[in-house]
């Protein structure tokens, strides 16, 4: 499956630095296919520069004088909406727009994410034009959202449908799975033996009277029986430890270097 048959389309954009910054969050989320319709700002330095690298994306872009024209093949038509319209039509949030955009591209099939005018969005006609609207739940107090914004929302939940389609791993669940594997528990007996090894070197450093103990060490107990000690993490405060005791009795030590 592939994110080359989904193409974004910008109808009638107004500066070219909100081309740039969709060019920019289409590239993010792996999406290349730009459609420009009838851009006043196309080619621009402002993209250019708003691209911040994605310049192929922009290299690459279609011009095209109608929205006709730029839905040419697409089986599936998104676009986007902010206000209430007359007619009801099937409308879905930018979440479900990614499923279905994604299940629609499995298939085989052409879809476009449709977006307009800044200042207006887009009209009633070309609207009717797109099988679904699609509405980004904004705070009502302030929902006026930017063009390059509202891409960047769309592509995302996009990407994370496919991500999930293609049961490949998003970069969070990656590091889940690494934490999973650092974080082994330490057992019982592991942790009395550290208890042991800090008892005795903060009695080295002079932290700790043996001979009025107090309350130290049941205090410590119950701060590290809280703080859910991995094995990793216990061989790394052992390291500290033992590094602790060599240079208190004058003995060469070594540096991590992790």
């Amino acid at each position: 499956m592939s994110l080359q048959n989904i193409r974004v389309v910008l109808v009638n954009t107004s500066h070219g630095g909100n081309i740039g910054g969709a060019a920019r969050a289409m590239k993010n989320m792996g999406l290349s296919r730009l459609v420009l319709v009838d851009p006043l700002d196309f080619p621009s330095s402002n993209a250019v520069a708003r691209a911040s690298g994605a310049t192929d994306v922009l290299d690459a872009a279609q011009v095209v004088s109608t929205l006709e024209e730029a839905l040419v093949g697409c089986n599936q038509v998104f676009g986007t909406s902010a206000r209430d319209r007359r007619i009801p039509w099937p409308l879905l949030d930018p979440r479900e727009t990614g499923s279905v955009c994604v299940d629609q591209v499995q298939g085989g099939g052409e879809v476009a994410l449709v977006f307009g005018r800044e200042y207006a969005g887009l009209t009633n006609e070309e609207l009717q034009r797109c099988h679904y609207h699609v509405h980004i739940p904004s705070d009502p107090e302030f929902s006026s959202l930017n063009l390059a914004a509202a891409v960047q929302v769309l592509a995302y939940e996009v990407r994370m449908a496919w991500l999930s389609a293609n049961k490949l791993p998003s970069k969070q669940e990656k590091l889940e799975t690494t934490s999973m594997l650092d974080a082994q528990p330490v057992t019982a007996d592991e942790l009395e033996h550290y208890y042991g090894h800090l008892e005795q070197t903060l009695i080295d450093i002079g932290f700790l009277d043996p001979q009025k103990p107090r309350h130290l060490m049941p205090r410590l107990r119950r701060l590290y029986g809280r703080s859910g000690v991995s094995r990793l993490e216990m061989n790394i405060l052992r390291g500290i430890l033992t590094e602790t005791q060599k240079a208190v009795r004058g003995e060469p030590h070594k540096r991590r270097s992790d």
